[in-house]
């Protein structure tokens, strides 16, 4: 599993911990451009969100994917971790959806949801920088999806 990544000498204030999911059928990615009321509204990125007091990355998965997109899913395994520009740790899961299960966007946190190939969310131009970063690793092998 990759370190938490940050500029050489630069010492990054932790301000919140939060999760990220990371779904797939087949070679396809789920991903959901973020509500416009919300930080970094309109990007697209992965599912995930903040981890509440008390609970483990694993059930805050779960609750986000859940909460977004009324998806219930299985945490596999945590890949990566990183640091978000604004200083969130973030612990990002595989998980299991259904294939069955009709995906319902919360209209607040989520204003679209897309299957994508990892090329066409790498090369997305509305990309939440932090994700780029997430597929840059798996391109290259060091994070590893399976």
């Amino acid at each position: 599993m990759a370190e938490i990544p940050h500029a050489p000498g630069v010492e990054r204030v932790l301000r919140g911990h939060g999760v990220v999911a990371i779904a797939r059928r087949g070679e396809h990615f789920l991903a959901i451009r973020r509500g416009p009321t919300l930080r970094a509204g309109g990007q697209v990125c992965f599912p995930g969100g903040h981890i509440e007091a008390g609970e483990a990355d694993h059930e805050a998965v779960v609750r986000e994917c859940l909460e977004e997109l009324a998806a219930p899913v299985r945490p596999v395994q945590r890949v990566w971790r990183s640091v978000t520009a604004w200083g969130t740790a973030l612990a990002w899961w595989t998980v299991e959806l259904e294939e069955a299960v009709t995906l319902v966007p919360d209209p607040v946190e989520v204003d679209e949801i897309f299957w994508l190939t990892l090329e066409q969310l790498a090369s997305h131009p509305d990309l939440l920088e932090g994700n780029r970063e997430f597929l840059s690793g798996v391109r290259s092998g060091a994070i590893r999806l399976e």
